[in-house]
């Protein structure tokens, strides 16, 4: 019997009707039974820093690290701001990345989408992302890319996913999830 996959779904973006939290609940919804999707925020995540870390980290921090390493992979839907990353992001993958060498990051099967209300998705942000991520040697979803442009159009009233094509990339790119955190179970 297949244990259950648990994924940490992870929104790049503050914003209260942030469109990438949107699409991490559009996920929740097309993965019952499949996987649970559990989201977290990154709002109160400070900024990284060494002098910090060597005191120990903050709670937010250590609450972020538990969450990833407790979880089987993890979803990230990010935003692009200046043709990459935003920094929140960013800076919250920085932390998930310490200690060197023991690092709930580290290893983590992950996929990436993304939505903006901007004609050519988040490309950029998901190929700055795919860096970080490589660095930390996780194993990613390559395909499908999950580019969702024009958002503001495939939502509803309510700010919920309900374009057809979009519900049907995230249905794919979690049955690739779902396959890569299978595959990295049976080599462990």
């Amino acid at each position: 019997m297949n244990q259950p996959i648990n994924v940490l779904g992870i929104a790049g973006s503050l914003r209260e009707d942030s469109y990438n939290h949107a699409l991490l609940e559009a996920a929740q919804k097309v993965a019952e039974g499949v996987m649970t999707i559990t989201i977290t925020d990154l709002a109160d995540i400070p900024p990284f820093n060494e002098d910090v870390e060597a005191d120990g980290d903050p709670d937010a921090v250590r609450d972020l690290k538990q969450l990833i390493d407790d979880s089987d992979a993890l979803l990230i839907a990010t935003p692009e701001y200046q043709h990459g990353v935003p920094g929140v992001l960013k800076n919250a993958l920085d932390w998930a990345s310490r200690p060197p060498g023991g690092a709930p990051l580290a290893g983590k099967p992950t996929a990436i989408m993304g939505a903006t209300p901007g004609d050519f998705g988040t490309a950029r942000a998901q190929e700055q992302l795919r860096q970080t991520l490589i660095y930390n040697d996780c194993p990613m979803v390559k395909t499908p890319e999950v580019l969702v442009a024009n958002a503001e159009n495939k939502v509803d009233e309510s700010g919920a996913f309900d374009d057809d094509e979009t519900l049907d990339f995230i249905r794919q790119l979690l049955e690739s999830l779902e396959s890569l955190v299978r595959t990295h179970r049976d080599r462990s």
